[in-house]
């Protein structure tokens, strides 16, 4: 039987870069997301949908099977009973339970309406597993009412299923939304938070509205969800919303199920809502209003800081186009050189720094906001970014404005004039996690802001802005966090309550039951107590918010990792099972694309570190996987890494490290001997020669840090995987190979020790082509393209290896050096050449951030 809902394509919605499709759905027409389909459909086209995507193209025979299946789950009629009983006939009442993304996004204003067209009686509430409706009518409207409930929701409505029961005709004239009802068990699943709607930006700027320029702005279609929410089910109740009173009008709004907020539990106006405020560090009066956003505007365009507070923490915020304003922040925070955000009024301004595809248009502008990475472009003298921004990076990391807020602070109509560039960073110490309390945003951000601008919303959920990338015809999530979390991923079997704590870098947890998983918002990485506290609160919020009871904890292997840790700590006399780190990897990407509980594929799973099974710092490999179970089938020959961290901070130390590996001396004109102090080489030689101090490495990530410094592009770091970014960056500026040097680069491929051992890739041959070239005055953006395309087509040939051996063709990639756009896309059409199915992350991100969910998927089926 097929899974999901069958639709036909009306037509390709224009100006969504080939995203979005309207699609006939039994008669009811459809907004759908087709970005998940390997190509558009055609117009008649049969797309089966699931979750609000559609997930396949399908013929007519399927389709109708599917509809069949749809019409024997939960239906609530029997065969015989429709056969007594013709449309009209019969005065019949029907209970419906929904589950899914149904509180918070306008479902039971839905249900009123869709009741009222069809002439039913009845009634509506939210309970803690979603919304009941029981209507009443003859047979053909209740009917239809069902199929209207399955097939034409509210646009941010995701419903998981419907279960239909016949109930005892009561009679009745009217239609109620009944008070919402708690529950024992909570299963809901409580929406994002959505960047402003059109229809609310419109009253924003309307100066014959009630709401102009109102910073709180919202309707059912959009704002704060899941950073409000303090309990289940979701009403204002259990909202930090509830802290303000309706004014008689918003109240008539709420109540009013013909409204765009009826029940719109952030609902508030000027009269009503929350305050904003401007609190500066000089100790001068506070100002509030407009008056707080025009002294904003003023400090911003004086190159002044501005803590912002903004629906899931405080940003700090400055001119980016303002040298000294960015270097001063920068300076403060601690940063390095780690890009900034940037936030741009309009699309306008984006289109002056970056170069954008439809999809990444799309993408940047849609209902979620998250910040895009972008290729960079000149702009016209004078309207370029500060190079303090994003020193070294290809990219700019734009996003556009996503609460009212936002806006108001870029300014409206006759404001005078302020930036329209912002950096917006996340209002923290570096480290630490994001800034959400209003106090400790006064003592925290004192060091970093001169001023403050807030309200007095509480924020109950920290929530950092999401970050991604279009490649490979794909969304790339890198950072799944705002406008993602905590939309419920579907698992492809059914798992006990399990937790997961997931990493130590870029963490998030994911809790899951039955055929649902729940991964966190970004939590941080839990190098600081405070972060690991903060996964604390969050898998307890998370539980509250699913209902998930966990019995049994997951975490990574590593015998030193603080999640492991916390999840020994939090066991409360539960199991703690550990899983492999690359394995988990593997697997996510195996859960994401729903693969069975049976199923294999050829895991490549490539970035920095993790602890292997045979005590090695595993990064570079290719493991034969299922969820139960793994092999390692290759992966790239080790080198020793010095030192641990100190070799990660300075990639000189790798690229000596597999210079001497590959036989080549540590000559003076080879950049990172250069760099290397002469006293550090002396040890580090010693330390190569007796292993003293160093764990043998197989990280592709390391070996990226080695061709970037080989190559003279960094020798030193100041975040994670700055020098391969920079790499990258090169090789997409690199000009064509001549005909016939394709390949200049070719790593060796060589059998294990011995029988049944991994088979080696050894990048030994690389390591002399790249220092041949160097020698030859090779410019570094034909190096770095080269060495990509190296990668790349190693590991098409590993692939081909592994399937010659298992009959495997399909690969899954994974591990965060695949957040490589060059990497990624030369990757995958290596692989689509030779006619394997490649599976890559689309919904979680390639690194640690989607860690948690092949965890789960992993300890539930016995791995």
């Amino acid at each position: 039987m097929c899974l999901g809902i069958p639709g036909r394509v009306v037509e390709i919605v224009a100006g969504y870069a080939d995203q979005l499709a309207l699609v006939d759905v039994e008669g009811a027409r459809r907004r759908i997301n087709i970005g998940m389909l390997d190509a558009p459909p055609a117009a008649g086209d049969w797309v089966l949908l699931h979750m609000g995507f559609a997930m396949e193209i399908i013929d007519e025979a399927k389709a109708a099977e599917a509809l069949s299946g749809l019409e024997m789950m939960g239906s609530g009629v029997r065969e015989e009973e429709q056969a007594q009983d013709a449309p009209g006939e019969h005065r019949v009442r029907r209970r419906f339970e929904v589950r899914g993304v149904v509180q918070g996004v306008g479902f039971r204003p839905f249900v009123y309406v869709t009741a009222a067209e069809l002439a039913l009686t009845g009634s509506v509430a939210n309970t803690a597993a979603g919304v009941i409706a029981e209507v009443e009518g003859d047979t053909e409207a209740v009917t239809e009412f069902g199929r209207r409930l399955r097939s034409g929701p509210p646009p941010l409505a995701v419903v998981e299923s419907v279960t239909e029961t016949d109930q005892p005709p009561c009679g009745g004239t009217g239609f109620t939304i009944e008070e919402s009802t708690g529950g024992d068990r909570a299963r809901t699943l409580v929406s994002p938070d959505v960047a402003t709607c059109q229809d609310c930006l419109a009253e924003l700027r309307d100066p014959g509205d009630r709401r102009h320029r109102h910073p709180f702005i919202t309707c059912t279609h959009c704002g704060p969800r899941f950073t409000i929410v303090t309990g289940l089910p979701y009403d204002r109740a259990a909202t930090t919303m509830a802290a303000f009173a309706m004014c008689e009008e918003c109240r008539t709004e709420y109540l009013d199920p013909l409204d765009r907020r009826f029940h719109a539990q952030p609902i508030a106006c000027h009269a009503c809502g929350p305050r904003l405020e401007l609190v500066a560090e000089d100790g001068a009066a506070p100002l509030h209003g407009d008056a707080a956003l025009r002294a904003a505007r003023r400090l911003l365009a004086a190159g002044r800081t501005v803590a912002v507070k903004g629906l899931g923490g405080y940003h700090l915020a400055c001119d980016a186009r303002d040298e000294a304003a960015v270097a001063r922040l920068r300076r403060r925070k601690g940063r390095g050189g780690k890009p900034f955000a940037v936030m741009v009024a309009d699309l306008g301004a984006a289109e002056e720094l970056v170069t954008m595809t439809e999809d990444e248009r799309a993408l940047l502008a849609g209902a979620r906001k998250p910040i895009v990475l972008l290729a960079r472009r000149t702009p016209a003298p004078g309207r370029d970014v500060a190079d303090a921004v994003a020193p070294g990076s290809p990219d700019l990391g734009l996003m556009l404005p996503y609460t009212p807020l936002h806006v108001l602070l870029f300014g409206l109509g006759d404001d005078a004039p302020g930036p329209d560039a912002l950096v917006m960073t996340s209002g923290n110490r570096s480290g630490e996690p994001i800034v959400t309390d209003d106090a400790r945003a006064l003592t925290a951000l004192a060091p970093l802001a001169d001023a403050w601008l807030r309200h007095d919303r509480t924020i109950q959920v920290p929530c950092d802005d999401s970050v991604s990338r279009f490649v490979a015809g794909a969304e790339l999530p890198v950072r799944r966090s705002r406008g993602y979390a905590p939309l419920p991923l579907a698992l492809p079997f059914e798992i006990p309550p399990l937790l997961a704590a997931g990493a130590d870098l870029k963490n998030t947890c994911a809790l899951g039951e039955g055929g649902y998983a729940w991964v966190s918002q970004h939590i941080g990485d839990l190098d600081d107590l405070s972060t690991v506290e903060a996964l604390t609160r969050t898998a307890d919020h998370l539980s509250l918010l699913t209902g998930v009871a966990p019995e049994q904890l997951v975490a990574d292997r590593h015998p030193g990792y603080r999640s492991g840790t916390w999840a020994r700590t939090h066991a409360r006399g539960r199991a703690v099972r550990t899983v492999q780190h690359h394995h988990a990897h593997i697997a996510s990407v195996m859960g994401e694309h729903g693969l069975g509980p049976g199923e294999s594929v050829i895991g490549f799973a490539f970035d920095g570190t993790g602890h292997g099974a045979d005590g090695a710092v595993w990064g570079g490999e290719v493991l034969i996987a299922g969820y139960k179970s793994y092999q390692r089938a290759a992966h790239l020959a080790y080198v020793p890494l010095a030192g641990g961290d100190a070799s990660v901070l300075r990639p000189y130390r790798m690229a000596l490290a597999h210079l001497r590996a590959a036989g080549v001396g540590w000559a003076e004109e080879l950049p990172p001997v250069a760099a290397c102090p002469t006293a550090e080489r002396d040890v580090l030689a010693h330390q190569f020669a007796t292993d003293f101090g160093c764990v043998p490495t197989s990280s592709m990530g390391r070996l990226f840090d080695a061709v970037a410094s080989l190559a003279g592009v960094r020798h030193e770091v100041a975040y994670e995987a700055e020098a391969a970014i920079e790499l990258e960056g090169l090789a997409r500026a690199a000009p064509p190979e001549p005909a016939g040097n394709a390949y200049a680069f070719t790593f060796a491929v060589r059998d294990g020790a011995g029988a049944g051992e991994p088979v080696l890739a050894d990048p030994g041959p690389v390591i002399r082509a790249v220092a041949a070239d160097v020698r030859a005055g090779v410019a570094p953006e034909l190096i770095a393209a080269r060495f990509h395309t190296a990668a790349a087509r190693l590991t098409a040939d590993l692939a081909e290896m592994c399937r010659e051996r298992t009959g495997l063709g399909v690969v899954a990639l994974s591990g965060g050096v695949f957040q490589n756009a060059v990497l990624l896309e030369a990757t995958h059409r290596a692989l689509t050449e030779r006619d394997f199915t490649v599976l890559r992350p689309r919904l979680l991100p390639p690194n640690d951030g989607g860690l948690a969910f092949g965890q789960l998927l992993i300890a539930a089926a016995g791995g």
